[in-house]
């Protein structure tokens, strides 16, 4: 790729969405490009996913940016498949849509989508750090896994009728959506990495809380909420915590830029830009179980920082799982000859 950004941002050479992967989300993707040809037998579940019908619909009824209409998303584009070392720069379409939402589609040639609202309410920065998101979204393949959720979520809903089937279904269901959820923190990250800009990141993601309305807000106070979210209440609110999530597929806005802020200030994101990175080359050597442990350690951390008294009562049945689930994949290791 020959063209440049239109600032010094540092470019990651070969950087493998390993980087910024949130361990939950990196240790599903690795697994699942371990399956050759799953991809290929989704499509097929799916009805062979129109991607080029929406395309179509997209080109009819939105608009297709280029060096000639909305000339700085264009850019923009440009930037972030510069700085993550794409070799195809994904197409970007605008539609005119007041709510505030960007989305990337397709698996062989995915491209993104940005309505008029987000556009609104963003500033530049803002707008680089969402396009820079939804690219990592594409660099991490993660339309896999959001297709076998829609999926499972359709079928669930036509065997509602029937009681095991449904309660089985919902169970798989709930761990593609606390997935989901992860997928984009993983792109939170990503979207830092391309924008290189934390403040306007942050703020960004406040703004899905609270509009266009900077001058109104502080992304201190903002992180300060996160703390008493986490330890505010007694078991009944954080069993109600756990009951507003059903059914969602993103955290909170408070829970996004406490995560952001968090993984900045551990030094991952210099470490990244300083060049010390996950190379995609070695991406086939990534081994399951190594993943597999690196989230559950990850859980782990997250459940003994959190003050959260509901999460005290479940963290040692949810230990338990977790090391249950460790033995099982280690055994599976063992048994496929100490293949990741």
């Amino acid at each position: 790729m020959t063209t440049t950004p239109d600032r010094n941002r540092v470019q990651l050479p070969g950087i493998s969405s390993r980087a910024y992967e949130h361990p939950a989300d990196r240790s599903a993707l690795v697994a699942l490009r371990k399956l050759s040809g799953f991809d290929t037998v989704l499509k097929q579940m799916s009805g062979l996913i129109s991607e080029r019908r929406l395309r179509l619909m997209y080109l009819a009824s939105a608009v297709r940016v280029s060096e000639t209409q909305f000339r700085s998303l264009y850019d923009m584009g440009r930037d972030a498949a510069y700085t993550l070392d794409l070799h195809r720069i994904p197409e970007i379409y605008v539609q005119q849509d007041p709510q505030v939402q960007a989305k990337a589609i397709g698996f062989d040639d995915p491209f993104i989508v940005v309505t008029t609202g987000l556009l609104n309410l963003m500033n530049e920065e803002e707008q680089r750090f969402v396009i820079g998101h939804e690219t990592s979204h594409i660099l991490s393949g993660h339309a896999v896994y959001r297709t076998m959720l829609d999926i499972l979520t359709r079928l669930a809903t036509r065997v509602a009728w029937i009681p095991l089937g449904y309660i089985g279904l919902r169970a798989i269901v709930a761990g593609l959506e606390e997935w989901y959820r992860k997928s984009e923190l993983s792109s939170d990250r990503g979207g830092l990495l391309v924008g290189q800009n934390p403040e306007a990141a942050k703020r960004a993601l406040m703004k899905l809380a609270g509009g266009d309305y900077t001058h109104e807000m502080n992304i201190e106070a903002f992180l300060e909420q996160y703390q008493e979210y986490d330890t505010a209440g007694d078991l009944r609110d954080g069993f109600l915590k756990v009951l507003n999530l059903l059914g969602t597929t993103h955290p909170f806005a408070v829970v996004r830029v406490a995560e952001l802020d968090k993984w900045q200030r551990s030094g991952e994101y210099e470490r990244i830009l300083g060049g010390d990175y996950p190379r995609r080359e070695d991406d086939p050597n990534a081994r399951v179980t190594d993943e597999i442990k690196a989230a559950a350690e990850s859980y782990r951390t997250s459940w003994q920082q959190s003050q959260d008294p509901f999460i005290g009562v479940l963290r040692d049945v949810a230990e338990g799982a977790v090391n249950a689930g460790e033995r099982i994949f280690n055994r599976f290791s063992r048994r496929d000859g100490g293949q990741g």
